[in-house]
């Protein structure tokens, strides 16, 4: 079979629209339609239910779609393994964070990664970790920064560092001169968080769920400069890491009693071959964040 052929078919699947795969893929409607028939033809089976609606596979088309992926993530594979014959010259890396890790702990270790092995081109994907960790699974990141303290069985991690989640309040609020707060006093309050599948959310989302409590949600956004001005604009009180108000007088974080503690790991796909560049990027995390904690 033409690998050209099932990458075309794969990715019709996935949009389950000629028009969408074919924009996807930067080429004519009908030279996908020809590209699929002809596929059906060398197999002599139907593969696609086309009608004027909707498109969908037919059992055929989803036995191949299960055989297709496997295919696809072999070739990809391999062209990883063989581009390591040319060292650390070259390479790409997808790699996925949340906005808040991007922006807070990567711009230092990635320009001294950058200047340590120009290049390797390093993709950045943002997302939720929960999100992160699917996107490892389905082989879409090659690396990402996900929960170290949440066990995967298809993913692999190593930890980078460790954290708390405190209170994001403005510096006039009554919590500001507390050591600690409760997650039910947290809870009670009017809340600025961020949307569903971030980790400064789950806190939250769990113990309401557990106390049959609904939170009293002002705003949400995975923003955290979005974040931190709603905050101070007392329009309600969020979480963060403690790092990303640091450097703010207007706002202070405030610890969890008990603590909320997170860890910070670095993963990736378990069975996939994580390449020369990608090993060379977690082992330089690895010591960036061990000097930082130093």
């Amino acid at each position: 079979m033409d690998l050209k052929r099932l990458h075309y078919f794969n990715q019709l699947a996935k949009t389950g629209n000629f028009t969408k795969a074919a924009d996807q893929l930067g080429i004519a409607q009908s030279a996908l339609s020809t590209s699929i028939k002809k596929l059906e033809h060398q197999l002599g089976l139907k593969l696609i239910n086309r009608t004027e609606r909707k498109m969908s596979l037919t059992a055929e088309g989803q036995v191949l779609l299960r055989h297709t992926n496997i295919i696809l993530e072999d070739v990809e594979q391999a062209e990883k393994e063989l581009q390591e014959l040319k060292g650390l010259s070259s390479g790409v890396i997808n790699f996925g964070a949340s906005a808040m890790l991007a922006s807070y702990f990567l711009p230092d270790a990635l320009e001294k990664f950058k200047k340590s092995y120009p290049g390797i081109q390093i993709n950045i994907q943002e997302a939720g970790t929960a999100t992160l960790a699917q996107m490892l699974v389905n082989g879409e990141l090659d690396l990402a920064l996900i929960r170290g303290d949440r066990e995967h069985e298809q993913i692999r991690q190593t930890i980078l560092a460790q954290d708390q989640i405190a209170a994001c309040v403005p510096a006039g609020h009554p919590f500001a001169s507390r050591e600690s707060i409760t997650l039910e006093e947290f809870c009670n309050q009017p809340l600025v968080l961020f949307k569903n599948g971030y980790f400064l959310r789950e806190s939250v989302n769990g113990y309401c769920q557990q106390h049959k409590l609904k939170p009293n949600i002002q705003f949400e956004t995975n923003l955290p400069e979005l974040l931190k001005s709603m905050v101070k604009r007392q329009i309600g009180i969020g979480t963060c890491l403690p790092i990303l108000v640091a450097d703010d007088p207007l706002l202070k974080a405030i610890p969890f009693n008990p603590p909320i503690p997170l860890q910070l790991g670095i993963g990736w796909k378990s069975s996939h071959y994580l390449s020369t560049a990608a090993k060379a990027f977690v082992s330089f995390l690895q010591g960036n964040y061990r000097k930082h904690d130093n």
